[in-house]
């Protein structure tokens, strides 16, 4: 049996297994069912023997077609849900500012004018590295796409110039390179509440839960303040605890500036394309005090670019992970959505009493963020994590937590998501790009992520006593 098949004989397995265990008191068989499959989908999306889409996909399809949260018309109305969602659009629209980047080149010219001008030094072209993600960041929710897709192709080149390889002196420069692109955009992934897919997803669960919408100045509010002293320290904390033996790169400037040549001057492609995400940037901060919703916001700057040229409409049509991730997300929100329409997590905050009724708030607070935190340990994708943890975990928040102190616990809480991409080689989209690289190997990737995930994890948790 091919590695495929066990891995989607174990799906099964799970559903199965589940299903016929009797329902606990509390819960009904419709809810016991519906939570057989929800694991069984949580379990599909950490394995992947299929593509995540399909997964949740199928994970809807079949609890509609068994019925389990209602009537035939119910069932498709609750299917179909998640495609109405204004925070899934607005992931979509955000993946086709990503494309923009792409298209017009702005985003390999950031990164190129970086190393130009930061890059004499090996820190200072840690920094360029950092620097270029953090300026992409606000508007490309797919971290795999910024760190992975525009800087990479940018910063892998770099460690070649000092004839460091993966087998021939990667610690020269290239384990250091990596290191510092995956550490920094892991901490831009936190700062933004559009610099990571799972942050929407996960504020949308939040608001199902609460009622309340985080705007995009919320988040920053809180995260901003919490990660740019992290942010600025992450170059020089790899310099020190990960040093590379070359100290000073004279050729990376050289090197940058001859890819600029080649590049030629700065199009008028790229200038709109930098206004036009200037403008949704300043809209997503300010919009919700002028009456205009983000994803509003994001729509019709697509629309705009589409109009005038920075993409088509066949480069829209034949984005693949842009709509990968709308029916991805769509059918994981109508999922996470339906554990409360069956009652699972009702069930779940009556049942949590007697366990987290001796802690008082703080404590609590922290309790829940450090396990949220180190459960990531078992996921490989942080969508995965959202989908299995947010919706329980709101449910012990709003129970136990004071009303005016849920909604800025909560942007903690999905703040860590971005940070939590650190711990292993898989714990993020752009990580297994980074790690697959071959400059460092997988034992000290271990070690590093558990020493630098402990250092990110402190910011989190000082949140509390700042912001909650």
């Amino acid at each position: 049996m091919s590695l495929k098949n066990k891995k989607l004989l174990a799906i099964v397995l799970v559903a199965l297994v589940l299903w016929f265990i009797p329902a606990p008191a509390g819960l009904t068989d419709n809810a016991w069912h519906f939570l057989a499959i929800f694991l069984a989908v949580v379990v599909g999306l950490i394995l992947e023997p299929i593509p995540a889409a399909l997964i949740g996909f199928s994970g809807v399809s079949l609890v509609a077609v068994l019925g389990l949260v209602g009537n035939p018309k119910v069932s498709i109305s609750w299917a179909l849900s998640g495609f109405s969602n204004s925070v899934i659009w607005l992931i979509f629209a955000a993946f086709m500012f990503a494309l923009g980047y792409k298209k017009t080149g702005l985003g390999r010219r950031i990164s190129l004018i970086m190393v130009k001008f930061m890059g004499k030094s090996t820190l200072g072209l840690g920094y360029a590295v950092a620097v270029s993600d953090l300026i992409l960041s606000p508007f490309m929710p797919s971290n795999t796409a910024r760190s992975g897709g525009t800087i990479y192709p940018v910063a892998i080149n770099i460690p070649q110039i000092f004839n460091s390889y993966p087998d021939k002196d990667p610690r020269k420069i290239g384990a250091f390179i990596s290191w510092v692109a995956i550490a920094s955009t892991c901490v831009t992934s936190s700062m933004f509440i559009t610099a990571l897919a799972p942050n929407l997803l996960a504020i949308d669960l939040i608001a199902k839960e609460t009622g309340q919408t985080i705007a995009w100045i919320e988040w920053a509010k809180i995260m901003v303040p919490l990660m740019l002293p992290l942010f600025l320290l992450t170059p020089w904390l790899t310099y020190v605890i990960y040093p590379p033996t070359q100290k000073t790169s004279p050729e990376a400037p050289l090197w940058a500036a001859q890819e600029l040549e080649k590049l030629g001057k700065i199009t008028f492609k790229e200038c709109l394309m930098g206004l036009l995400a200037l403008l949704a940037l300043l809209l997503w901060i300010f919009g919700s005090a002028l009456g205009v919703n983000a994803t509003t916001v994001a729509i019709c700057i697509v629309s705009i670019m589409a109009l005038t040229g920075i993409i088509s409409w066949d480069d829209l049509l034949s984005e693949k992970a842009a709509f990968n991730i709308l029916i991805w997300f769509a059918t994981l929100v109508a999922l996470a959505d339906g554990l409360k329409k069956v009652g699972i997590l009702d069930f779940i905050g009556s049942n949590s009493e007697a366990l987290l009724s001796n802690l008082n708030t703080t404590s609590l607070m922290l309790a829940l963020l450090l396990f949220f935190y180190v459960l990531h340990y078992f996921f490989a994708s942080t969508t995965a994590h959202v989908t299995a943890l947010v919706p329980l975990f709101m449910v012990i928040i709003t129970a136990f937590i004071p009303a005016h102190q849920v909604l800025n616990f909560s942007i903690l809480l999905a703040g860590s998501l971005g940070v939590m991409g650190i711990l292993t080689p898989y714990a993020t989209g752009p990580s297994p790009l980074w790690y697959g690289a071959g400059y460092i190997s997988q034992a000290r990737w271990w070690a590093l992520g558990a020493i630098f995930g402990a250092i990110y994890l402190i910011p989190i948790l000082i949140g509390v006593f700042i912001f909650v």
